[in-house]
């Protein structure tokens, strides 16, 4: 192959002029005798459209509406084209739980406010305000003790209107989750559990919660087929869950010594409560159930079933004079059924979205919220109490 000689580059007028992308002459690149005499070559016409395709025409860009509460996710959102949306001033949002105290808006340490000058709330390691928790537990006390002891009757009452209390606060947040229960039957029915426990025994109890979700059933008929499965089994789950269970309360106090009864199943059931907290605070490590209740520890229901454990065989040889494992049963029983119930509630508030039942009560959410435990013990308590020590 002949080798080729390098051409040297010409200089001067000889230099061929420089050209653009497109092949045209560019005056700036030109030298300066061609810039000041010579005129510069027109732009060459552009290329027709290739026949049987119509020249395509880009639609002007369309304007962006006006953000409206929540941000606009068109082209201008990502204007480097990276897919991340750029930095908003100041801190990020945390994100949003479905319970203030769930584990999320712990993760992001920006505590629950609940105050209306949006300072937040006085709480210890347990996620209450102690001294209105305190105050109000005590207040509760004093209340169910003076029933108990000035006219036993009068615990009825107290009872009657813990009962309907609750029975509109469950209602309240089952509506609020898009459950429609009819409250009116129920709340009758309720007065009626009561009444016919206290008059007709175990038995008056049972026919009374029948007929109250017959009528719940019912009175759930005159508004229409849309959601009467979900509605009319939410009432039997409220009639069921409040009024029965708090009727077996009514079925300890009947006896002679019925008063004695009542006291013990709340003071155990208070007991529980005290020693769960007290060891879940100081030593709880191992969640019990996390998605339900991440405060709830294996150390928590050991120092419920202590506590319960130790009332219980006190109350069985000194209150009701029966054997010391009479005691120790009992309160393994209550300790287990009370946090059996805690959890239950706990379940259904996370189901809706809540963090308490009610704000009736300070420091505790509602009065279902201090209901929870005490009616499944009830019935625990009821048959136990009715085995160790028989009336």
């Amino acid at each position: 192959m002949p080798r080729r000689l390098h051409r040297p580059e010409p200089t001067g007028s000889g230099r061929e002029p420089a050209r653009g992308r497109a092949g045209l002459f560019d005056a700036d690149d030109a030298g300066p005798e061609l810039r000041a005499g010579q005129p510069p070559v027109p732009p060459a016409p552009p290329r027709p459209a290739p026949p049987g395709r119509a020249p395509q025409h880009r639609p002007p860009p369309a304007q962006e509406p006006e953000a409206v509460g929540l941000p606009w996710a068109g082209p201008s959102s990502d204007p480097d084209g990276t897919g991340q949306e750029p930095a908003a001033d100041g801190p990020p949002e945390p994100p949003l739980t479905a319970v203030p105290d769930a584990l999320g808006a712990e993760a992001t340490g920006v505590p629950p406010v609940d105050t209306p000058t949006g300072a937040p709330r006085a709480t210890g390691r347990a996620g209450r305000d102690m001294a209105s928790a305190i105050g109000v537990g005590l207040g509760l006390g004093a209340v169910i003790l003076a029933a108990l002891l000035i006219w036993r009757p009068a615990f009825l009452l107290v009872l009657a209107v813990a009962v309907v209390i609750s029975i509109v606060e469950l209602t309240g947040a089952l509506e609020r989750g898009g459950s429609h229960p009819p409250r009116t039957p129920v709340l009758i029915g309720a007065l009626a559990m009561i009444a016919l426990a206290w008059t007709r025994g175990p038995s008056g109890l049972v026919i009374a919660f029948l007929l109250t979700v017959f009528a719940a059933l019912l009175w759930r008929l005159g508004q229409g087929p849309v959601g009467y499965l979900r509605d009319a089994s939410a009432a039997v789950l409220v009639a069921l869950y409040v009024p029965l269970l708090a009727g077996f309360a009514v079925l300890l106090l009947v006896p002679d010594d019925g008063a004695a009864r009542v006291l013990a199943f709340i003071a155990t059931v208070v007991c529980s409560d005290v020693g769960g907290f007290a060891a879940g605070v100081l030593f709880g490590k191992h969640p019990m159930a996390p998605s339900i209740s991440p405060k709830k520890s294996w150390e928590g229901l050991a120092g419920s079933v202590t506590a319960c454990v130790l009332i219980g065989i006190l109350l069985a040889t000194l209150t009701f004079h029966g054997p010391w494992w009479g005691g120790a049963l009992y309160g393994v029983a209550i300790a287990l059924t009370a946090t059996l119930g805690d959890l239950g509630e706990s379940l259904i508030k996370r189901d809706l979205g809540i963090k308490d039942m009610g704000n009736l009560l300070p420091g505790h959410g509602g009065l279902m919220d201090r209901m929870d435990s005490l009616l499944p013990a009830a019935v625990v308590a009821y048959l136990v109490l009715s085995l160790i020590a028989p009336t």
